[in-house]
């Protein structure tokens, strides 16, 4: 790669990696998860980085990048770490206080609803979008955000009576 192309892909990736960084932690709801999702997303572009520049959406297909790791990183449960019953250093506090209890209740959705409303709702991404991200039709998009939806009703009701 040219030193101009690499300025300009550490130019991208600065000015995006908290956005990426937030999206990730919303699908998967782990901070150190997220990290290491937002780093292999910005190697895989790094690596076709010259294709990508020319893309007529670049964030989508940054995000496509990210989500799509995150699924298969759901998809083999092997390849994650194990937990052990004393913690080697002090938790991160979750650093948002009054949203933990909705980033909880998402986080009881299967991967793909999750992925769908991460989207949908925060991303601000069309019906359309969402499905060429996902590589779903626009029907299976609109199924999995009411699905996701009406599961979270119930329990978002529980939250508002507490």
């Amino acid at each position: 790669m040219k030193r101009a192309e690499e300025e300009t892909y550490r130019e991208y990736a600065s000015a995006r990696i908290d956005q990426l960084r937030r999206v990730a932690y919303l699908l998967c709801r782990d901070w150190h998860l997220a990290d290491d999702l937002v780093s292999i997303a910005l190697v895989k572009l790094y690596r076709h980085w010259r294709r990508a520049q020319r893309m007529e959406s670049l964030d989508g297909y940054v995000r496509k990048i990210l989500v799509n790791s995150w699924l298969d990183e759901q998809r083999r449960p092997w390849r994650r770490e194990q937990a052990v019953e004393e913690l080697p250093e002090t938790p991160v506090l979750d650093p948002d206080p009054d949203g933990g209890a909705l980033l909880a209740l998402l986080n009881e959705l299967p991967a793909r609803r999750r992925a769908v409303l991460v989207l949908r709702f925060y991303c601000g991404l069309s019906v359309t979008q969402t499905a060429e991200m996902l590589g779903c039709s626009e029907g299976t998009v609109k199924s999995q955000t009411s699905r996701g939806l009406d599961a979270l009703r119930p329990l978002a009701s529980r939250l508002e009576t507490t």
